[in-house]
């Protein structure tokens, strides 16, 4: 296993459990080419914080990578909301561009 992924899971559970920790945890898996693991860090991230929209467009990204586009369009829409609510305008708007790749490759308009 990857020393940095090692080393962050260690802290899993524990008091340095997080929205941030399992943010860095899911782009570690990501680099890894674990796409399914990070999806799963990501997840927790924005279950334990709602407004983070950058673990919003990672687990889309996540979720696209791991072959999963309603998942992932569905992580795209809630995160282009976080981030307008939040008025992360670039974020949102690089959401939208994923969101409309996905639909675009299911022939939706």
């Amino acid at each position: 296993m990857n020393p940095r992924i090692e080393s962050l899971e260690k802290m899993v559970d524990g008091p340095r459990d997080g929205a941030l920790l399992r943010f860095s945890l899911g782009n570690e898996y990501l680099k890894a080419g674990a796409p399914a693991d990070a999806a799963r860090h990501f997840r927790a991230a924005v279950d334990v914080d709602p407004s983070y929209s950058a673990a919003w467009k990672a687990l889309g990204k996540a979720l696209t990578e791991a072959g999963e586009a309603d998942g992932a369009l569905a992580a795209y829409e809630q995160g282009i909301a976080v981030a307008e609510t939040r008025g992360d305008i670039q974020a949102a708007k690089e959401m939208g561009v994923f969101a409309r790749r996905i639909r675009k490759a299911r022939g939706e308009a």
